[in-house]
């Protein structure tokens, strides 16, 4: 994965050159990402727990499932891709929601939000997803848990709950 090519971009989110996964995180280059809000037909969240072995947050709970646009991939095509690749959800394609720009001392970011709609089984990458389910958005919201959410997309929630979401959607 390190050597993976991804696009590094500028403030406005336009291509400026390609670098290797390892160089984007080492330099905390900007670049670009998914993040998928996984529903259940009831409009329950899938949260689920990022294996320890993550070279980002590893261990942290995520209330999306997504990573890394790879170099000449759309957003589009990156959200399917990862939709895919860490719940095993094939078929439905998924609703864009907005974009978000995050800069964190770890990562810094163009996000491309969207959610998807599932009522099939979920197959957990194993070397992405430790353990996941689905949660009513209020149980995420006050967190009875105290589970620790990674910092981006934490920050992409708040974006979500402030300006897209809407009760009873």
């Amino acid at each position: 994965m390190a050597d993976e090519r991804v696009d590094v971009v500028d403030a406005e989110d336009r291509v400026v050159r390609q670098a290797g996964r390892a160089e984007v995180r080492a330099q905390n280059l900007l670049h670009r990402t998914v993040s998928i809000l996984c529903c259940n037909p009831p409009g329950q969240i899938y949260v689920q727990r990022r294996t320890r072995t993550k070279d980002l947050f590893p261990g942290l709970y995520d209330m999306f499932v997504g990573g890394v646009v790879g170099a000449g991939e759309s957003y589009d095509e990156a959200a399917v891709r990862e939709i895919g690749e860490e719940l095993g959800i094939h078929g439905p394609e998924p609703e864009y929601l907005f974009h978000y720009c995050y800069e964190g001392p770890e990562t810094r970011n163009h996000t491309a939000a969207y959610r998807v709609v599932w009522d099939g089984p979920i197959v957990h990458q194993a070397s992405e997803v430790d353990w996941g389910r689905y949660c009513e958005l209020q149980e995420i919201v006050d967190n009875a848990e105290g589970w620790e959410f990674t910092p981006d997309n934490a920050a992409v929630f708040e974006h979500y709950l402030r300006h897209v979401h809407r009760p009873g959607r």
